[in-house]
């Protein structure tokens, strides 16, 4: 028999990573070179721009409110952090769970890894993120459903464009969710729905801001807030086109780091792989689906463009945390909803769930706790997240250091 994740622990998980987020946030604000801020910093005043539309809403909300732009951002961040979180738990809460669910929603390279990366803790893919929820959430017949998937495409272009190299993985999605069985009209209008969304994106990547509009969006900044247009910021100046993204990479691959990446995410998403592979579909006759024994091979073929965001970009431990977020949420939400057979008895066979007690017990905290990846393609795997994240917020309690 599965159980129901026990509502006090989850919410209990959520509450420590939520008040670490508020923690590390609000000493983040402060720093001037800080990686997450300069992505917040992206504004409309030089033009229209990839990523500006918070950035432009910060701006506003300053000047409404005569208030600094960084303690603007930090509420910002702080409020999207919570929704963020508070819409998490309520899709894991009624799941049925498993040794193999617990491990797919403590994996490091999930709800953790922000925390343990905060470099990456509430950069902009967390409104995109939480975009995505509330879209999960809302019931599959709500007559609003349908409008809030082009609301959700629409803006989440609008705040980071990269979210239409999972447009697939959402593809695949709606047609297990609605029970496509063919490509009739009912389809072609939903999947309308994301049109718009779709030619914003390329929009955005064929029109790249001028020097001239970087200028007038820097000196907005500089001459108004007293900000720097430093780092992501300043990456809209130096490295703005398409063919640009793709050489800042040149030179920096190599086998160890193909390696350690193959790796992270053979590893990282195990658990989840093997709900995928342990889990059919209610619906035979879904087309192009009906032909595969499981779920793992769709769900590999539409996450498959996201090599070209790693191919383009110098992140890649971001890449993988945000491929997991939007692969996870899928699944939760499909398990949830009953719109998939989970076999029980296929993933009771695997070596994972036969470890018992302490050793599953060591097994979980090792695996869950004991490692994640860094933020950069360059960067080794680092190591007892567990350990180190409340070590940090000890210090700087203490001593007003990291």
């Amino acid at each position: 028999m599965r159980r129901k994740i026990n509502n006090q622990y989850i919410l209990f998980y959520l509450i420590i990573l939520l008040f670490f987020s508020y923690f590390f946030l609000y000493f983040k604000h402060q720093v001037g070179n800080d990686s997450t801020v300069s992505e917040w910093l992206i504004n409309y005043e030089g033009g229209f721009t990839r990523r500006g539309f918070i950035g432009q809403g910060m701006v506003l909300l300053s000047r409404l409110f005569d208030s600094e732009l960084r303690w603007t951002i930090f509420l910002s961040q702080s409020f999207f952090c919570t929704v963020y979180f508070l819409l998490l738990w309520y899709l894991l809460k009624d799941i049925k769970t498993n040794k193999i669910i617990y491990l797919s929603i403590f994996t490091p390279i999930f709800i953790l890894y922000p925390i343990a990366e905060i470099e990456v803790l509430a950069r902009k893919e967390i409104i995109v993120f939480t975009f995505f929820l509330i879209y999960l959430l809302i019931p599959e017949y709500h007559k609003f459903k349908s409008f809030s998937l082009f609301l959700f495409s629409f803006f989440s272009v609008l705040v980071w464009e990269p979210i239409i190299f999972f447009f697939p993985l959402i593809f695949l999605y709606l047609m297990i969710e609605h029970k496509i069985e063919k490509f009739n009209l009912d389809f072609i209008k939903k999947i309308s729905f994301m049109i718009p969304s779709i030619l914003l994106a390329l929009y955005i990547a064929t029109n790249p801001l001028s020097d001239s509009e970087w200028k007038i969006m820097a000196s907005v900044l500089k001459n108004e807030f007293g900000e720097t247009c430093y780092m992501s910021c300043g990456l809209l100046k130096s490295k703005s086109t398409i063919i640009q993204q793709f050489q800042g990479n040149a030179g920096k691959y190599s086998f160890e780091v193909i390696l350690r990446y193959s790796l992270i995410i053979l590893i990282g998403f195990y658990p989840i792989s093997l709900l995928l592979k342990s889990s059919t579909l209610k619906n035979k006759k879904l087309p192009f689906l009906r032909n595969f024994k499981n779920l793992l091979i769709p769900f590999c073929i539409a996450i498959s463009p996201v090599i070209l965001l790693f191919a383009m970009g110098y992140d890649w431990g971001r890449w993988v945390n945000i491929s997991y977020v939007i692969s996870a949420l899928i699944v939760f939400s499909l398990l949830k909803n009953k719109k998939i057979n989970l076999n029980l008895t296929l993933l009771q066979q695997n070596f994972l769930y036969k470890l018992k007690g302490k050793v599953f017990v060591i097994f979980f905290i090792i695996f869950c706790f004991g490692w994640n990846p860094k933020t950069v393609m360059l960067g080794d795997v680092a190591s007892f997240p567990g350990y180190r994240i409340p070590v940090k917020v000890v210090n700087k309690i203490l001593t007003g250091e990291y």
